[in-house]
Parts: structure tokens; sequence; C-alpha cells
């Protein structure tokens, strides 16, 4: 089978009502999805995480045209061609977005060219259903004294929806952020909880806000500092009991071995649609493990992305590993998102805070190409 066509969709829908966090509002998302076409029209589906237009001159201008014609017979090899292409220049950032995409569509042709899902092409699943964790309580435009009361009643029905962890926001400022912390575990004492404060704090405020965090029993403190200061993650460590996540802003194997071999850091987060894809994210992985580190995809974006990694935490050990085995959550954006919920026919089927691994082959979920439209910004499409 050769690669007959890839083609481009950048897609982009306005929200309702604009969310934030500790560094920007978002009033709208865009993503770039990438179709790759083999012969006999058989195609796979991928997505890249960052700016949607630039990745797409990426995928149509560098990578599509060394692609096409190319004989497919997996991925790894494909991936070794884009890396090799663009080694000199482009050993992260957006060039690997653009990678990450297409890995996952082929991933996801591949499937579809042998009848098994990803998780099998990944060794296996291990399980059926992933336990998810909710992502939300982001902040809007109220003042905190209403915001406070706005957020905690959005984690409390999660609860009510059936999702036993979910993970809250922080890095407003540090009152807000302590009292939030502690009227959302006083609304629900028995709920995982989690707080990620997206690289908004130094190290001293990182250490404050992370005894709260320890004194409430949450269970994980994600990006509590800059990832350019990687040499603080051991430090906060020392300072913590509960345990410190972050790397959804790395890339590769080679930009995880650093990040890991800097200390501090207990659980890894790689985005499958912008480290290196799921070829790259498998790499990933066997470091963490050979480190004692767990290693949980962080999501955003839209079905293909949660597809995917759905599938690689199917098919997950947990580090050490036990008789009662240790949950590995799926985070599940539960932000307004139209890219997510309106344009795919097949989605990942998400239930009583549990999704379940598709079945079908590939990575098992459908872009409904009528209503692709009404969501297009832009396409591409390179041929032989």
């Amino acid at each position: 089978m050769k690669i007959e066509c890839i083609r481009t969709h950048h897609i982009r829908c306005h929200l309702k009502t604009p969310f934030g966090f500790s560094q920007w509002f978002y009033d709208q998302r865009n993503v770039l999805l990438v179709q790759i076409i083999g012969e006999g029209g058989i195609e796979g589906w991928g997505e890249c995480y960052g700016p949607a237009d630039v990745v797409q001159a990426c995928v149509e201008k560098f990578y599509a045209p060394r692609l096409l014609g190319q004989t497919f017979q997996g991925t790894d090899s494909l991936w070794q061609l884009m890396w090799r292409a663009s080694l000199d220049f482009a050993r992260g950032g957006v060039m690997m977005s653009a990678m990450s995409g297409i890995d996952m569509a082929l991933w996801d042709l591949n499937g579809k060219r042998l009848g098994v899902s990803v998780s099998e092409l990944m060794g296996g699943r291990q399980r059926d259903r992933v336990p998810c964790y909710a992502t939300g309580m982001y902040y809007l435009d109220q003042p905190e004294e209403q915001l406070l009361e706005t957020l905690v009643a959005e984690g409390v029905q999660y609860a009510e929806q059936g999702y036993r962890a979910m993970k809250i926001k922080v890095g407003k400022n540090l009152p807000f952020d302590e009292a939030f912390c502690r009227a959302l575990r006083e609304a629900l004492p028995a709920t995982t909880l989690m707080a990620d404060s997206n690289h908004a704090f130094d190290f001293p405020e990182a250490v404050r806000i992370g005894r709260v965090l320890d004194e409430l029993s949450y269970h994980w403190f994600e990006e509590p500092l800059s990832p350019e200061h990687e040499h603080l993650y051991a430090r906060l460590q020392e300072k913590l009991d509960l345990a410190i996540a972050g790397g959804e802003c790395e890339q590769t194997r080679f930009g995880y071995q650093r990040f890991i071999a800097a200390g501090g850091v207990h659980l890894i987060q790689p985005d499958l649609a912008y480290c290196g894809g799921p070829s790259e994210a498998l790499k990933i992985r066997a470091i963490a493990s050979a480190n004692g580190v767990n290693c949980i995809p962080h999501v955003w974006g839209t079905q293909l992305n949660l597809a995917a990694a759905t599938h690689f935490l199917a098919t997950a050990y947990p580090e050490p590993g036990r008789a009662e085995e240790k949950n590995l959550l799926l985070e599940y954006d539960r932000t307004e998102n139209p890219l997510r919920d309106e344009l795919y026919s097949v989605c990942v089927d998400v239930n009583g805070g549990d999704a379940y691994v598709p079945e079908a082959p590939g990575l098992g979920v459908t872009v409904n190409p009528d209503l692709l439209p009404e969501f297009v910004v832009t396409q591409t499409e390179c041929r032989i």
C-alpha cells in the first residue's frame, strides 16, 4: 500500500462562554486534523496540538511531499523518515506537533488496514474501560466570591455525573487558590482531586500552594513550575508529599529523558498530538517505566486525541505494579468544545466516569464529513 493523498483541515469553533486559566482566556478553539489516504481509499485520521495554521504549513509544505508515494507497512519507519528529514532544525516545537498528527493518522490507517484496534497494535489491551478524571473548573469573568461558588458547584456536578476524580485550575492568585482548594475539598471529601497551575508559580509560591494541597490530600500537583526550570522540580519535591506531575510541554523520548533525569517528577503527561505521536509516546512510556515513573497522557482537543489516549492507557501497566491495581486516569476535558462533541459520528463512549475502549479497527472514532465544512477554516491537499 502506498500513501496517495494527505489532507489537512484547520477547524475552528467560537465559544459561547470564554474561559481562562493561569495564562490566558479562550474565546475559540482551533485544531488541525490530518487525513492520510492510501491505495484503495483506506484512510486514517490524526490531530495536532498547537497553533493550527502554523502546524498546517508544516504538514503541507514539508512532511506531506516526503511521505507521498511511500510504501506503508507500519509507523516507525515513516516516523524515522520524518525525524531525519527535519532533525537539523526541528527537534521540537510546531514541526514535532505536525509529526504527531501524521503519526496518529498512520496508526489509525494501519489499524484499519489490518482490521484491529490501535490498542491491539500497541501490544494488547489490559482493560476494556479506563477511569477518567474530569478536567474543568476554568476561570470565568466573575467577581472572585461568585467565581468560587460557581467553580465548587461545577465540581459537585461532575461528582454527581459519576466522576470519582477531577482536576482543578490554580494560579489565579494565592489567596483565591487556597480558598478554592479548601472549598472544593470540603464539598467533595471522598473525591480524588488534583490541581494544575499551568506553570504559574515561582518556587516559594509553589511550596506554599503545594503544602495546602498536601494538607487537603490532593492526589497530584501538575506543572507547579515553569518547564524551563526542570532543576527546581526536585527541590520542590523535597518539601512536599504529594506527587509532582508535568511534561505536557515536552516532546520526544530525548526531551522526557532529560526531564525525568532532572528528578522530582512522579507522573509524566505526554500529549499524543504533540509529543511525537503514539509511536513516540510508547518509547516515552518505556523510559518512564525504566525510571519507576508513571505515564498518563495530557488530552486536549477532539475525539481523535481522546481515542489515542484511551488506547494508550488500555495497554498501560502501572508502576511498580501490585495485586490491587493502581488506576492510571484518563484526562477528560469537560469545557465547551463543539469540535469534540459535535463533529464526530462515532465517539469514545464515556459513561459514569469511565471511557470504554473503542473496539473498531484503528482509533475507533469517525469524523462526520457532512459536518466538517461547518467548522473548516482552511484545507489543503497533496497528491501523488
